[in-house]
């Protein structure tokens, strides 16, 4: 174990007797605690900053980025990488989210997938992973064996590695390059690390994929210029994009949309023939 390592979130709750308190006080009490997650991890964009630049860097030349972790943190993961297509238009291999015990614990946990220390690494081979890749281990107790043994096997071949955690000093963020440390705290319902580790996570996960993305171009001002027009409900945003940026009727903005099923490939058209 690490030096001075402690498992905050396995720590005591602050508050006693849940079942004996009304439905507005569990309400309160947990909306008190989540409102501490954002500030917690404001103090950490700094570091939050330079992993996302190295995995901008990576993508930008040919490189992929991974995910790996077990129960809501490799399913916040998975959430992350499969939003990437639908949301920036981008291949659905560029970012991609594995977690302990295959597709199937994403709806169902798997017993005693996350305990071991060599499946992870069998795992990203099976995606080719190279030198070029990043790999990021997400993990709020930093321990989980599965994510430990992946990024350790990582370093030593070479691949990039950087973790989101929420215990200081753990395992895990001693040993991945980069390391994101949202220390929350004592969970409301002791170490159910699905709540505020769970938020905290989730949060650096939208502000990665989302930097990220609008730094490799895939955001035209700030709107969503290459998400996928798969259903009817994007397809109206785009011909409301499109009408906006090219000041057009909804009629020729439909056309333009209908033509190029593209909103970047509609707009660069117009301004091309115009």
């Amino acid at each position: 174990m690490s030096r001075n390592f402690i498992k905050t979130t396995e720590k005591n709750s602050l508050y006693n007797n849940l079942e004996f308190k009304s439905t507005r006080e569990i309400l309160s009490d947990i909306n008190q605690e989540d409102k501490a997650v954002a500030y917690i991890v404001e103090k950490i964009i700094p570091e939050i900053e330079i992993l996302i630049d190295s995995i901008y860097q990576r993508l930008k030349n040919g490189g992929r980025l991974f995910y790996i972790g077990s129960g809501t943190s490799g399913r916040l993961g998975i959430l992350d990488a499969s939003e990437c297509p639908p949301t920036f238009g981008v291949d659905s291999e560029l970012v991609i989210g594995i977690i302990a015990g295959g597709d199937k614990a994403i709806r169902k946990s798997q017993e005693y997938a996350e305990d071991s220390l060599t499946q992870a690494w069998k795992d990203l081979k099976k995606y080719k992973i190279t030198e070029k890749d990043i790999v990021i281990g997400v993990a709020a107790s930093g321990t989980t064996p599965y994510v430990l043994g992946g990024i350790k096997e990582c370093n030593k071949n070479k691949v990039v590695t950087g973790c989101i955690t929420c215990n200081k000093n753990s395992p895990l963020s001693t040993i991945a390059k980069y390391p994101i440390v949202a220390v929350v705290g004592p969970e409301y319902i002791t170490g159910s690390s699905r709540m505020k580790a769970g938020t905290a996570q989730k949060l650096i996960l939208n502000m990665i994929s989302s930097s990220v993305m609008i730094k490799l171009g895939r955001i035209k001002g700030n709107k969503m210029v290459d998400m996928q027009l798969s259903n009817n409900k994007l397809v109206k945003r785009g011909e409301n994009i499109i009408k906006s940026e090219l000041d057009v009727t909804d009629l020729k903005a439909k056309e333009l949309l209908k033509k190029s099923k593209n909103v970047r490939k509609a707009i660069e058209s117009f301004k091309e023939n115009k």
